[in-house]
């Protein structure tokens, strides 16, 4: 009897939803949302299917969705199996020439393509690139210590543009290629950070494996200053995978990105309940 008393609620619960959402709906209309997708979601096909229909979602709404993914556990798997070692240096993956091919197999042959392939089954359109298509993205390499790990040096936002006014879904790998002809890793963050910036996107969305950026005492800050930011960056505070995320954040708001939002991508809706509700998730960065 309170099952069936339920199931005759879920629908009004479902108009209430919808009703409640409609202001957000309106002020993100025709808006540009950057999202970068990461973390162990990336390896859950539910949560892949879930993410991908959030964004088809946000795509008929009138927003306008481009995806940058990561792929770090799908990489660390397969180099685990070849018996190729790995190291971190403040967040980024050490890459040298052995497995700078492996990774641009892995991101742009294997995580991409299923991704896009997520968003399509879910009646989306979505256009699989990496930086290397259409000279979207050239870059420098970046300190000796990464290896063939690089900085972007310029976004050519033009192919973007096209998308944005076309019902297509841009889903990028964060590969890059360099002036020297070389290919280079570059870290999913800063790809999301530079193509956000060159955008003048509304919102970047970091979604990884953690609520947000916390504090010593692991409390969820939920609202953060870029001066704040840097505070908690310089005294350690941040630290590992989180820098880069907090790095980008800050350079991509004082770049005109209006706000950039460190969320928890396993969360069902992620996406959606940070866009449409009034309180939002994880942690949100601003001037």
């Amino acid at each position: 009897m309170e099952k069936f008393k339920a199931m005759q609620q879920e629908p009004f619960s479902t108009a209430r939803t919808l009703s409640q959402a409609l202001p957000y709906l309106q002020r993100y209309d025709k808006a540009i949302i950057v999202i970068k997708l990461g973390g162990h979601a990336m390896s859950d096909s539910k949560a892949i299917s879930n993410f991908a229909r959030d964004v088809v979602l946000m795509k008929q709404c009138n927003v306008n969705p481009i995806i940058i993914h990561g792929g770090g556990p799908m990489i660390n798997n397969f180099l685990k199996k070849m018996n190729i070692e790995t190291a971190f240096v403040d967040g980024k993956r050490v890459t040298d020439t052995e497995t700078i091919d492996i990774i641009e197999m892995i991101l742009c042959g294997h995580v991409n393509k299923n991704l896009v392939s997520a968003i399509n089954f879910q009646g989306g359109k979505a256009v699989g690139l990496s930086g290397k298509d259409a000279n979207l993205m050239t870059c420098t390499p970046d300190q000796p210590k990464f290896g063939m790990v690089g900085k972007p040096s310029n976004i050519n936002p033009s192919i973007l543009k096209n998308f944005i006014e076309s019902d297509f879904i841009p889903v990028i790998a964060p590969i890059g290629i360099g002036l020297d002809k070389k290919t280079y890793n570059v870290n999913a963050d800063t790809v999301a950070g530079a193509i956000a910036s060159s955008m003048k996107a509304d919102r970047l969305l970091l979604l990884t494996d953690v609520p947000g950026v916390k504090n010593r005492q692991g409390e969820l800050l939920s609202k953060l200053s870029v001066q704040e930011v840097k505070i908690l960056l310089k005294d350690g505070t941040i630290m590992g995978g989180m820098i880069p995320k907090a790095s980008t954040a800050v350079e991509a708001v004082e770049k005109g990105v209006r706000a950039v939002v460190v969320l928890d991508g396993r969360a069902q809706n992620a996406c959606l309940l940070e866009l449409f509700t009034e309180h939002g998730i994880g942690t949100l960065i601003k001037l």
